[in-house]
């Protein structure tokens, strides 16, 4: 039987908690130390693990996503233009070397895009399951999806449009700084929200726009599939900047939380 609390551990007690949840963890064999928190309130053990670094990885990678995205834009308009000019006037512009060129470019953007896209998925992804496990630590009980759920639900068809979020917003509600006096601080879930729904849509329109070029034909379908195929990219680039402010916003949210939390202390030496 799972903890009625986490869903993740086995449950030891009559009322169904674990003994994470419960507090009822055994006590450390004899000679061992609780662990202690490192420099900044971080550490090991039943202490968060500091996403700084990883967040800053992150939201470098994204700005070459940004990059990226803005160079096949510009691509992808230049092709269009010149199918347009063709399409209107009859110009062949498109089948020498100003198209050949135009060709070119879009084919470098594409290969940039994919290359950054890859490597920020992994960061991304590395960065995203630390702050759930940092969640659990933070607050078990706000947690909806197992911390596997981090990595694992985006690579589930049809899931991968709702069980990250639902990831997400466990983490964000965990990492919400209390106040002094008791209580949580209410922190809107604006970030977060704009940012998967620009993520959602992209992923939508990128390929409803893939599938619209591979079918282009006429000269005029492939002025159109161009124009959707920058939109995309466009809002792809919005979906990157809410991204950074989305992963700023969290590891802000957990320096704060992990600042709070009170050092165990440390044993009393043992007289002789």
């Amino acid at each position: 039987m799972l903890c009625t609390r986490c869903r993740i551990r086995t449950a030891v007690t009559d009322d169904g908690l674990c003994t994470f949840c419960s507090g009822t963890r055994p006590p450390l064999p004899e000679g061992l130390m609780p662990p202690v928190s490192g420099p900044g309130g971080w550490g090991a053990g039943t202490w968060p693990r500091s996403p700084v670094v990883l967040s800053r990885a992150v939201v470098a990678l994204l700005g070459a996503v940004i990059a990226a995205d803005l160079f096949a834009i510009v691509a992808g308009l230049r092709v269009r233009d010149l199918w347009d000019r063709l399409a209107t006037g009859g110009a062949p512009a498109v089948h020498g070397e100003d198209g050949e060129l135009a060709e070119r470019l879009s084919a470098g953007a594409a290969a940039a895009q994919t290359a950054t896209y890859l490597a920020t998925a992994v960061v991304f992804i590395i960065w995203f399951h630390r702050t759930r496990r940092n969640a659990e630590i933070f607050d078990p009980g706000a947690q909806r999806m197992g911390p596997g759920w981090a990595v694992g639900g985006w690579f589930v068809p049809i899931a991968n449009f709702w069980f990250p979020y639902r990831v997400a917003a466990g983490v964000w509600e965990a990492s919400a700084r209390p106040r002094p006096a008791g209580g949580w601080r209410p922190v809107s879930r604006t970030p977060l929200n704009l940012w998967w729904a620009a993520w959602v849509g992209t992923l939508l329109l990128s390929r409803a726009s893939g599938r619209m070029w591979d079918q282009a034909e006429a000269p005029e379908e492939i002025v159109r599939a161009a124009g959707l195929v920058a939109a995309s990219d466009a809002l792809d680039v919005l979906a990157a900047v809410l991204a950074i402010i989305f992963v700023r916003t969290v590891t802000r949210m957990q320096v704060e939380r992990a600042a709070l939390r009170e050092a165990p202390p440390a044993p009393e030496p043992a007289t002789p």
